[in-house]
């Protein structure tokens, strides 16, 4: 499988508009693309879904390691993979779009903002292919697909102005209708806020995919690995409007180790015949009063209180304290097996890729192991004065003090959201096994 990595010159530049230009483009030319996400985001995938019918796949380096990364990225279906960047294409200390760039070996399709400038757009693009080599980067910016550029001479003098050895692979108009509406936790989810399908396939006509398809070129493959045995364990996973940040590689790990099945909460499903429960992160805030008065929540307290092994990541955790307040002040009651009352805010409260120590046995890591993942929340916790918790934070913030993974029976809730490539979700299935 092919790749191209799509970078931008800064945050909010419209990598993620052009990246689904792009994805668009490519399926019109009768391609099998496979849409990946640079960094932990779960909210972008959902955009590229929403294109290509087929789940975008998480390509971090914190998270997977360079050999993790590269196991994930061949784990894809396709002719062509299309890989949205994070941030400004040099930026981030963890996992820059440059360092998975890098770690594939994949060329850059620049995303350049074109807005009142032509000869400017060519200078930005070569600059940034120029600090790669100055900087000692193994990063090649192969050409610009010019963000809110205008046909015409406008097009044409981005064209005339780039330097050899940048190509020109498109532009995207400047129109109101190829914007993706922002809420609290970034834009909205591609099944909320899908693009008008007549701007895109307009945007996607201004793609010359074909020139992306020749640019593309195929990673190293990694060493293969060998996952744990298949184990008798059944792990049930939250699947609804609630529970809706689940990496791909993680239910296809589960699904390699464990008899999985989905339910809903919000629906009010009845828990399904399982040895461990799975509540990843979502909105739960968005739905709290229908979760607290789903029979759901109240079967999990049940089966957690029984010993059942249950985690919740960040919108888990906060279903699996006792209540949870909305920024409006409306108090609403969880499952109740985690000691912790949890209240949003207007502003997020954790930023970081995080890494974490267990402070001994837990559902998700042994002793002394290390676990790294994610968190980015606008809620926070107030946990009782008999709070137990499984996690030192090495790096990040956590639920309490420098404290994660709050922990009651064999539940445990985290703010950290991880990645099957760091062990935990094997590590789960065990545990499960083993009651």
């Amino acid at each position: 499988m092919k790749g191209v990595v799509v970078g931008g010159t800064r945050s909010s530049v419209g990598k993620t508009v052009a990246t689904l230009a792009i994805l668009r483009a490519l399926r019109e030319q009768g391609h099998d693309v496979q849409p990946a996400k640079a960094g932990p985001d779960f909210i972008d995938p959902s955009h590229h879904e929403a294109v290509t019918g087929t789940p975008s796949r998480t390509l971090d380096l914190w998270l997977e390691g360079e050999a993790g990364l590269r196991r994930n990225y061949h784990r894809g279906e396709g002719d062509i993979c299309v890989v949205e960047g994070v941030m400004g294409l040099y930026d981030g200390d963890c996992s820059s779009t440059a360092m998975v760039a890098e770690a594939l070996d994949l060329p850059v399709v620049l995303v350049v903002d074109a807005k009142a400038g032509m000869e400017s757009v060519a200078a930005t693009a070569h600059g940034f292919r120029e600090y790669a080599a100055q900087a000692g980067r193994d990063v090649t910016v192969a050409g610009v697909v010019a963000q809110r550029a205008h046909g015409g001479r406008h097009e044409q003098g981005i064209r005339d102005a780039l330097p050899d050895g940048l190509d020109y692979f498109g532009r995207v108009p400047p129109r109101s209708s190829l914007e993706i509406p922002d809420r609290h936790l970034g834009l909205q989810m591609g099944e909320e806020a899908a693009l008008d399908e007549a701007a895109l396939d307009e945007a996607a006509e201004s793609i010359r995919a074909g020139r992306i398809f020749d640019a593309a070129a195929t990673p190293p493959r990694p060493d293969p690995t060998t996952v744990g045995e298949r184990t008798d364990a059944k792990i049930a996973v939250a699947r609804d409007a609630a529970f809706c940040f689940t990496y791909p590689a993680t239910l296809e790990r589960l699904r390699e180790r464990a008899d999985v099945s989905t339910f809903s909460p919000l629906a009010g499903d009845a828990l399904p015949d399982c040895d461990g429960v799975y509540l990843p992160g979502g909105y739960p805030e968005l739905h709290a009063q229908t979760l607290a008065d789903s029979p759901t929540l109240d079967a999990i307290a049940s089966r957690a209180a029984d010993g059942t092994a249950v985690i919740g990541e960040c919108g888990g955790l906060m279903a699996l304290t006792e209540s949870l307040t909305t920024t409006a002040g409306d108090t609403h009651a969880m499952a109740g097996v985690l000691p912790a009352d949890v209240r949003m805010h207007d502003r997020y409260q954790a930023l970081d890729h995080v890494e974490l120590r267990a402070t001994g046995e837990t559902l998700t890591a042994g002793a002394d192991e290390r676990r790294r993942g994610h968190e980015f929340h606008y809620s926070s916790a107030d946990v009782g004065d008999d709070a137990r918790f499984a996690f030192d934070v090495v790096r990040g913030d956590g639920i309490d003090d420098g404290r994660d993974g709050l922990q009651e029976y064999r539940t445990l809730g985290t703010y950290c959201h991880l990645h099957p490539e760091s062990g935990a979700f094997d590590a789960f299935v065990e545990r499960a096994n083993d009651s």
